[in-house]
């Protein structure tokens, strides 16, 4: 009975211990998934900042990837300069005008349940939102807001659409995925 029950912690205490060590990633880790959101002549000489706006390491190309887009979400992306302005602006609920064409890679897509709402940054549960997207690899474009006049903001068409479009953070979402996740929204399920 005692070896049965030592037998028993020794399972929970592993148990335990194996959670902690996958809660617990590694900065090297991190600067992997980071990477992995853009082809590597933009992502091997980018700056990697963690979500907390930590600097995992310095690059000189003035491309930004990061691991996640929200804290935790392992959705990573790398941004240019405009992108990393537009981000900042939506983090901050800032006006933001997009005066260039600003790009961001995603080519790992949004893992399942890291979507947003197509027409909000800033909704309350994105998860539950009627018009909750979360799309494969892709590409996102800003350009400037009369540009985006005239396409389409359903992702359920197929092809580029438009997500933000009634706010200062619209862009053109790009699915670029040739085998696999494509776009998923509550309509397509």
């Amino acid at each position: 009975m005692m070896n049965v029950k030592y037998k028993t912690i020794s399972v929970v205490m592993a148990l335990i211990f194996s959670a902690t060590a996958l809660a617990e990633e590694s900065k090297q880790d991190k600067i992997d998934r980071a990477k992995s959101a853009a082809p590597s002549s933009v992502s091997d000489n980018a700056t990697v900042v963690d979500t907390d706006g930590t600097v995992l390491q310095e690059g000189s190309n003035g491309w930004t990837c990061l691991p996640d887009t929200m804290p935790g979400d392992h959705a990573p992306m790398c941004n240019d300069a405009t992108w990393m302005k537009m981000m900042a602006a939506v983090g901050k609920k800032e006006e933001f005008v997009a005066d260039k064409i600003g790009i961001s890679y995603m080519l790992q897509g949004e893992p399942t349940g890291s979507g947003v709402s197509n027409s909000s940054p800033h909704h309350p549960d994105h998860k539950n939102s009627d018009d909750y997207v979360e799309t494969g690899p892709h590409v996102m474009i800003i350009v400037p807001k009369e540009m985006l006049k005239g396409m389409t903001d359903d992702p359920n068409v197929g092809g580029p659409y438009v997500m933000w479009g009634d706010t200062d953070y619209a862009h053109i979402m790009l699915p670029v995925s040739l085998d696999g996740k494509q776009v998923t929204t509550k309509e397509s399920k």
